[in-house]
């Protein structure tokens, strides 16, 4: 059975281009998960979001199989083609399933268990392929801990077969050369060895393997040796942990490349999109959600939390600060402890120092909010929006319920609720009146020690 899921994808349209197959099928079983796999978040995106992207930008077509009633990914992989894997027989199986997609061209099985491959590493394959006499290449790496992955067979320099671990003899599992499973062939080849594929295995599956075999009768097998933080998979939450490591580790090293300065790089957390300019200064245990722009001269102090966020040029944010999805802080603006923002624009020059949120807000450029100032923006059904103009002063403990206009130059007492627009330039006043009762502070102590004296 097989759905194509991207408009106008057709096998006469992939001819004479590359193509990218991506193997993402798997269940997740040994994540433990009712999750796909491949849906599994890597640097803030599902792992099969990394493959796309990079395998996009070096082969022309890039085609994805899925599992049954998986429509979550098939989503995620909008707008390539999409093909159903209706029975889980192996991956020569799965990838039998798109070679109507293949076109004419040279194509490349790819897993979506292995993210975090990159673009040099795909071009190297292709190079390699390409080489006269090469029926095939193939991706293959020396792990810390060779474990149980498949190990690639080289006879004379050249690859003869790959061996799966659970059929390998001793002396093949003593092999340290092992299989990434990816591999490259021209299409019309790969269609003809994926025919031959024999089950005859302790899975009963056909194994994408085997076609190396069938590829070496025919001509030279290469292989393309690449890091195994490049090629190691995904298929447990300790592989995913020690996958998301690396990748942290990689993008650390691009942010310095940058010009930014990480205080404690170990204990920073990015996103795959997070964008920082040269000059961004970021003090320890930051972490970065999806959809963040930090842009020159912004510092964020420690232990602060940012997420589909705009930071402006020599902005404060921190520390322990909280920016959600929506928010804008302008240059220069302030953003303190304790303070969170949602949906909320912060001026130029504006400050928000202490134990504040600003939920659906919009405060003017040089505005102070004094601290335990709050913005009531939700009244159980619907969102209101809180508008505070340039140069006004919200004295500390305000509420504001939204939705409310406060002027340009206005200033809110502290201590006061306020319903009501506040003119440009006026002061308000929001508070109960205060009324004391001399004495009265014994007279209620006395009483309450004898109630509790009494039971």
């Amino acid at each position: 059975m097989r759905e194509n899921h991207a408009a106008g994808v057709s096998a006469s349209s992939m001819r004479n281009a590359t193509t990218a197959v991506i193997l993402a099928a798997g269940l997740g079983t040994r994540m433990c998960s009712a999750l796909p796999k491949a849906m599994h978040l890597l640097g803030g995106r599902p792992m099969i979001s990394h493959l796309i992207e990079t395998a996009s930008a070096v082969f022309d077509c890039v085609v994805v199989v899925i599992g049954p009633e998986m429509d979550a990914l098939a989503q995620a992989c909008a707008p390539h083609a999409v093909v159903v894997q209706a029975e889980r027989l192996g991956t020569g199986h799965a990838a039998r399933t798109a070679e109507a997609l293949f076109g004419d061209g040279d194509v490349a099985i790819l897993y979506a268990d292995n993210p975090l491959i990159s673009g040099e590493t795909m071009r190297a394959l292709l190079a390699a392929r390409a080489q006269p006499g090469t029926s095939l290449a193939l991706l293959a790496m020396r792990p810390m801990d060779p474990g149980r992955y498949g190990r690639v067979v080289v006879e004379n320099g050249r690859v003869t077969r790959i061996v799966e671990w659970k059929d390998a003899t001793d002396a093949e599992r003593a092999i340290d050369l092992c299989n990434a499973g990816v591999i490259c062939a021209e299409a019309r080849y790969l269609r003809d060895w994926l025919a031959e594929l024999r089950a005859d295995n302790t899975q009963g599956e056909y194994y994408l393997t085997d076609v190396v075999a069938l590829a070496a009768e025919r001509g030279v097998v290469r292989f393309v040796e690449a890091p195994e933080a490049e090629l190691a998979g995904i298929n447990s939450r300790r592989e995913l942990a020690r996958a998301e490591a690396a990748l942290q580790a990689r993008l650390r090293e691009a942010a310095l490349e940058r010009g930014v300065t990480l205080v404690a790089p170990e204990t920073v957390f990015f996103s795959t999109d997070t964008q920082l300019d040269a000059d961004v200064t970021i003090e320890p245990n930051v972490v970065f959600g999806p959809g963040v722009r930090v842009r020159s001269g912004a510092v964020i102090r420690a232990f602060s939390h940012l997420e589909g966020c705009d930071v402006g040029g020599s902005a404060i944010i921190g520390p322990y600060a909280r920016l959600r999805p929506g928010t804008i802080c302008e240059e220069g603006s302030h953003v303190g402890n304790f303070v969170e923002l949602k949906a909320a624009t912060l001026g130029r020059g504006a400050k928000a120092n202490h134990l504040t949120y600003l939920g659906d807000a919009t405060i003017g450029a040089r505005t102070n909010i004094g601290a335990g100032t709050i913005t009531c923006n939700y009244d159980g059904y619907f969102k209101h929006r809180t508008i505070i103009g340039e140069n006004a002063f919200i004295g500390s403990d305000s509420i504001l319920i939204a939705p409310v206009k406060v002027g340009d130059g206005a200033l809110v007492a502290a201590g006061s609720v306020i319903t009501e627009g506040v003119p440009d330039d006026a002061l308000a006043m929001g508070r109960a009146r205060q009324t004391n009762k001399d004495g009265r502070a014994a007279v209620l102590r006395d009483i309450l020690k004898a109630r509790k004296e009494q039971g």
